[in-house]
């Protein structure tokens, strides 16, 4: 009896430790491939728990989500022969879950070694032999992000489609301590006349802001004393154009009352030579003369005054002189 229970607590204990090394689990963001005697099965696993073959299978972990490989000290030598160094580069990248199997037959599982370390240390001392420090360092710093980002994705076309470079963050090199002096003066000198010059700016900017109010006042009286004068010559145009028309009416005034005038002139003109005909005249001779007619008697009775008697006898006259010194009845 006591055989039979070690036997079955030894299956037991085999049992669990089969168990234990069958079940496996893949974490959400992976995949699982799988090796049996070294060989890459075609079996790829999805996250969660899984079974296999203890001892004649293994299986490896390969991440499916946005990672981000480090890569730290890369030396590199430029142009100058100065040797700097390069402390960390970040490469950001994500590996699509249909090309695993592909990657992992083709690079193992480890294909970031081979695809992206070792390819960002060949790219940057690429970049850096042909160009100087100060290129390096200062001038083109900038664009090696981009220029290294550029060439991993180009082989990773060719070589490993599937794997994406999403970005490349490069940190400022490490130079000699000598020439760092020498670039911190350099900087400081720069500081001071980026510093200067925008000084300068600054009073070439109050300059041209007084001038550009001198020229805004200036502008403003020009344009008040425009307006003063056009309000003088409109004054002066509206009271000309006042005067004209009083002018004017005047002018009709004095027409109007000429023609009226000649009107009535005119017409009475025309009554006149309607009235004073021959016989309306003769009568108003004799009308007159009767007025002041005067009877003289004697035998010498003027002739100027006996032209106009009105009588056959010689010795009758009429006479309308006042100052004549005949008899007078």
């Amino acid at each position: 009896m006591l055989d039979q229970s070690i036997i079955g607590l030894g299956i037991i204990i085999t049992l669990a430790a089969v168990f234990n090394f069958s079940i496996h689990k893949i974490d959400e963001g992976h995949v699982g491939v799988y090796f049996r005697g070294g060989a890459l099965l075609p079996q790829v696993s999805q996250p969660g728990f899984h079974m296999m073959i203890p001892l004649l299978t293994t299986f490896r972990s390969v991440q499916v989500t946005l990672q981000t490989d480090e890569v730290k000290n890369v030396p590199c030598g430029t142009s100058g022969g100065v040797m700097i160094y390069f402390d960390r580069i970040e490469v950001v990248n994500i590996l699509d879950s249909n090309a695993v199997h592909n990657m992992v037959r083709n690079f193992t599982a480890d294909y970031d070694k081979t695809l992206i370390f070792n390819k960002v240390h060949h790219e940057l001392n690429q970049f850096c032999s042909i160009h100087t420090l100060h290129e390096v360092y200062i001038d083109l710093f900038d664009q090696i992000d981009e220029n290294l980002k550029n060439a991993l994705q180009k082989d990773l076309n060719e070589l490993a489609p599937g794997l994406s470079i999403q970005a490349v963050r490069v940190t400022k090199p490490k130079i000699p301590e000598t020439i760092r002096k020498n670039y911190e003066l350099m900087e400081g000198e720069k500081t001071k006349l980026l510093i200067s010059i925008q000084h300068q700016k600054v009073v070439e900017k109050d300059a041209e802001t007084d001038r550009k109010k001198a020229l805004i006042e200036a502008e403003k009286e020009s344009q008040v004393a425009a307006i003063q004068y056009n309000q003088k010559i409109m004054e002066k145009e509206s009271l000309q154009r006042m005067a004209s028309i009083e002018d004017a009416m005047h002018l009709a005034r004095e027409e109007s009352r000429s023609d009226a005038d000649f009107y009535q002139m005119k017409k009475q003109a025309e009554a006149n030579k309607l009235l004073l005909t021959k016989e309306f005249l003769e009568l108003k001779k004799y009308e007159s003369l009767a007025k002041n007619a005067k009877i003289y008697y004697g035998q010498d009775i003027p002739k100027m005054f006996a032209m106009g008697g009105c009588s056959n006898d010689p010795n009758l006259g009429v006479h309308s002189s006042a100052d004549d010194k005949s008899n007078e009845v």
